[in-house]
C-alpha cells in the first residue's frame, strides 16, 4: 500500500520511525557497557518492546544445520538500508555474522557481539587476509535492539545497502554469502579474535528481492504435490535425490499460476533446494525411479527430463506468475512424466531423518489470457567453449542475435518477467543484458557472487519487453583457479555451462536461442597456438575438441589468444523451435553483434548519485 507520495509506503513510515529511534540509540551503543553475562537482556534496548509495533520481517533463512541461528530480514528501498534480526537460541559469550564475496572468512564484512567476561560490546568490524578481525573505524551496523526471550537471545540492527567503506560488503541484487559463527569463550579485545580457528558456517540468500505478491487465486484452482517419497535422508553431506511423478492420463491443458515449497518439519535448515523438471514429450515412458539422482544404475530415461517448471531455494518465498499468464500442465504435446529434485545440505551427517518434502503446484483449468513459456538463453553445451586452468576470472558470452530474434518473435515482442541463471561449479558471475540498436538498454538479471549451490527463479524487479530484432547478452565469469586442466562446455558437474533460463509470455516456438564460436576459426586456434609452442605436427580435426584443448600447454599467452578468439571470431546460431530443429535461415559464421555503449551501475547517495526509488519496489 503506498500513501502521501508515490515512493512512500506505510512499511516505510513504519521503518523511518525505527530509523530515528535508532539515531538516538546509537549514542547509547557508542558508549554501551554490557552486562555481566553476555546472555542477559542489553537494557537501553529492550525499552522498545510494547511501545512500538514489531518492525516486520517478511524474509527469514536458517543459517545452521540444526536452526539454532535464525536471520529474518526486510528492506526499505526509500532509505537504501537493510534491517537484520538475528535469533540465536544457546548465546554464550557471542555471535559473529559476516558477508564475503563468495563466503570466504577472509577479508570479510562482520557485525560481533562478544564479551570479554565482565562487559559485553556489539560492533561493526573486518577480517583481513588471514582471518584475523578488527573493529572497523567507521561504524555502518547500527544497533536497534537486543534481548532475551524465552525462544532465544534476539539482535535487530540495520546498515545501508552501501557504506562506501572499502571495509564493508556492498548489498546488491542476487546472491548474498552469509557467513556465521558463535562465540563460545570470552576474549578480552575483538583484535584476539580469527575466524579461521573458531567453527563458523555459511549460508546464501537473496537479500534484496522485489516485493512477495499475494494476489488472490480464483476459486476453481487445484493442487499437485509433487513430494519425496518418504526420503531416509542419507547421513553424507550432500545428497540430490530424484524422484519421478506421474500426471493423471488424458489430464486436460490447465495453467500453473503459482508454486510453494512444501518441507517436512524439522528438516528446514537441511532441505537446501529443489527443482520440478517436465520429461521430454517424445519419451512415452519414464520408468519409476526413487534415489540418488548421481547414481550410475539410474534409467537413463531421466536424463530427458530437463525442463524446468519449478524451483525452489532455502528462503525464496511462493512463486505466482503475472495476472495475464500461466505455465502450461497437461494437455497434447506435454509430457505425463515430472521428475522432482531435491538437494539435501546434511552437513553435520544427520542420520535417521525421513522426508517428504517437495513442490506444490497450484493450477486452474481457467485458462488465462497467455501462456507463459521458458526459453534458454547464453552457450551450447558443447565442449567448443572452454575455460583456461588457473584463470582468477575468465569470461565467456552467450548470444541471442537480433536475425534470431526478428525471425522468431512476435511484432509485440516477449515480456520476460522471472529467470533462473545456472553455471557449474566454476561459475562465479552471471549477467543478461538486453541490446536495441547498438546500446545496453536494460539489465535483464545480474548476480556477481553467483554460486551453483543457490538456484531458484528470480522474478524481475520489472518486466523486460524484447522486440524482434534485440539482442540478449549472457555472459558468465569463471574461476578455475583450483584446476590443473581446461574445463570444456557440457552436461558433467565437471564440465561448465552458461545459461538464463528465463521466463516469459506470450510463448512463442523460440524455445532455445544460445550460441558457441565458429569451429573453424577454432581450429585456426588450435593450429596457431601448436605452431607457436613448437609442435612440429598438429592433430587439428583429427581429434576431438576436449582432446586439443588437453593437449595444448596452458599460460597467460594461450589463454589470452583464446579469449581475443571468443570476443572476435563469429559464432554458431542455435535458433531453435520447440520441435528442437532450427528455424529456417543460415545460422553459421554470424558476426558477433555490435555493442557501442554499455550501462553503468547506478550511484549510491555516498557516491554522489540516487537509486531510483520509484524503480525498485519494496516490500
Amino acid at each position: 500500500m503506498r500513501i502521501l507520495n508515490k515512493g512512500l509506503r506505510l512499511q516505510d513510515i513504519t521503518i523511518m520511525y525505527f530509523t530515528a529511534l535508532a539515531t538516538l540509540l546509537v549514542i547509547l551503543v557508542a558508549s554501551y557497557q554490557g552486562p555481566t553475562t553476555a546472555v542477559q537482556p542489553i537494557e537501553p534496548f529492550t525499552k522498545t518492546q510494547g511501545s512500538l509495533p514489531p518492525l516486520p520481517m517478511p524474509f527469514h533463512v536458517p543459517l545452521d544445520p540444526r536452526g539454532d541461528l535464525q536471520l529474518a530480514w526486510n528492506i526499505s528501498y526509500t532509505t537504501q538500508e537493510v534491517y537484520l534480526e538475528l535469533k540465536v537460541a544457546d548465546l554464550k559469550h557471542g555471535v559473529v555474522l559476516g558477508m564475503s564475496d563468495q563466503g570466504e572468512l577472509t577479508n570479510a564484512d562482520l557485525v560481533v557481539l562478544w564479551d570479554d567476561g565482565n562487559k559485553s560490546y556489539f560492533g561493526d568490524a573486518w577480517s583481513d587476509s588471514e582471518g584475523r578481525v578488527t573493529l572497523d573505524s567507521q561504524q555502518d551496523y547500527q544497533l536497534i535492539e537486543a534481548k532475551l526471550t524465552p525462544e532465544g537471545f534476539y539482535l535487530l540492527f540495520k546498515r545501508p545497502f552501501s557504506t562506501c567503506d572499502p571495509r564493508d560488503y556492498l548489498i546488491e541484487e542476487g546472491t548474498v554469502h552469509v557467513i556465521y559463527g558463535l562465540l563460545d569463550q570470552p576474549i578480552a579485545s575483538l583484535e584476539q579474535l580469527n575466524l579461521s580457528r573458531i567453527h563458523m558456517g555459511l549460508q546464501r540468500v537473496l537479500m534484496l528481492r522485489p516485493p512477495a505478491p499475494s494476489p488472490s487465486l480464483p476459486p476453481d484452482v487445484e493442487t499437485l504435490e509433487v513430494l519425496a517419497p518418504g526420503v531416509t535422508i542419507p547421513g553424507q553431506e550432500t545428497t540430490y535425490w530424484c524422484f519421478i511423478q506421474q500426471l493423471p492420463e488424458h489430464m486436460p491443458k490447465n495453467h500453473i499460476i503459482m508454486y510453494e515449497s512444501v518441507v517436512s518439519k524439522g528438516n528446514e535448515a537441511i532441505v537446501h533446494h529443489m527443482e520440478v523438471f517436465e520429461c521430454s514429450p517424445e519419451v512415452q515412458d519414464v520408468p519409476q525411479y526413487s534415489g540418488s539422482c548421481d547414481d550410475t544404475m539410474k534409467p537413463r530415461k531421466l536424463n530427458s527430463c530437463r525442463h524446468v517448471l519449478a524451483a525452489w531455494a532455502m528462503g525464496a518465498e511462493a512463486f505466482y506468475y503475472p495476472p495475464d499468464a500461466g505455465l502450461p500442465l497437461g494437455g497434447p504435446g506435454s509430457s505425463r512424466f515430472l521428475r522432482l529434485e531435491v538437494h539435501y545440505h546434511n552437513p553435520l551427517l544427520l542420520s535417521g531423518r525421513r522426508d517428504s518434502s517437495g513442490i506444490r503446484l497450484y493450477y486452474t483449468p481457467s485458462l488465462r489470457r497467455f501462456d507463459a513459456g521458458i526459453m534458454e538463453l547464453g552457450l551450447v553445451y558443447t565442449p567448443i567453449m572452454a575455460i583456461p586452468p588457473k584463470q582468477h576470472a575468465f569470461y565467456l558470452s552467450g548470444y541471442c542475435t537480433s536475425q534470431c530474434t526478428k525471425t522468431a518473435l512476435p511484432p509485440s515482442g516477449i515480456f520476460i518477467f522471472a529467470s533462473q541463471l545456472h553455471t557449474h561449479l566454476a561459475g562465479r558471475g552471471v549477467r543478461t543484458v538486453l541490446v536495441r540498436g547498438g546500446k545496453e538498454v536494460e539489465v535483464v538479471q545480474e548476480d556477481r557472487h553467483f554460486s551453483t549451490h543457490y538456484q531458484t527463479i528470480r522474478i524481475l524487479r520489472k518486466m523486460v519487453n524484447v522486440l524482434p530484432g534485440d539482442v540478449l547478452i549472457t555472459k558468465c565469469t569463471f574461476n578455475t583457479e583450483d584446476r590443473t586442466k581446461p574445463t570444456v562446455g557440457g552436461f558433467g558437474i565437471m564440465d561448465e555451462m552458461c545459461v538464463n533460463y528465463i521466463h516469459y509470455y506470450p510463448r512463442t516456438q523460440l524455445e532455445l536461442c544460445k550460441s558457441h564460436v565458429d569451429m573453424d576459426n577454432l581450429q585456426k586456434y588450435f593450429s596457431f597456438i601448436n605452431r607457436f609452442q613448437g609442435k612440429e605436427q598438429c592433430v587439428c580435426g583429427e581429434v576431438g575438441v576436449t582432446e586439443q584443448y588437453s593437449a595444448l600447454q596452458w599460460n597467460s599467452f594461450s589463454s589470452k589468444v583464446l579469449d581475443t578468439l571468443y570476443n572476435t571470431a563469429p559464432i554458431s546460431m542455435h535458433c531453435n523451435q520447440s520441435s528442437a530443429r532450427l528455424f529456417p535461415g543460415d545460422w553459421d559464421k554470424q558476426p558477433l553483434p555490435l555493442v557501442s555503449s554499455l550501462l553503468q551501475r547506478p550511484r549510491y547517495p555516498c557516491e554522489g548519485g540516487k537509486l531510483p526509488v520509484e524503480d525498485t519496489p519494496g516490500v
